[in-house]
């Protein structure tokens, strides 16, 4: 299925300009996380059903880092937003 993001720096563009990231998560404190813990964050996914901040990596224009509010259910975006 196609979609535009809306690039803060480019405008709307198809989503296959960009990349996949995966879900923004809270990265634990490495001091003092533990390694079942670490797994969890690495390889774990909420994978919602509905509203989902995500990842995208504008590969075929800027070159930014954006996250994208992305709803699960009709795979549309919701919301962009520009990352340094």
């Amino acid at each position: 299925m196609s979609f535009l993001i809306d690039c803060p720096n480019c405008g709307p563009r198809n989503v296959y300009e960009f990349r996949f990231g995966g879900e923004v998560k809270v990265r634990p404190d490495e001091n003092s996380v533990s390694s079942d813990e670490w797994a969890d964050y690495v390889y774990l996914a909420k994978n919602v059903c509905g509203v989902q901040k995500e990842w995208w990596y504008h590969t075929k224009g800027c070159g930014c880092w954006l996250t994208v509010l992305r709803d699960t259910r009709t795979n549309l975006p919701v919301a962009s937003e520009e990352n340094e």
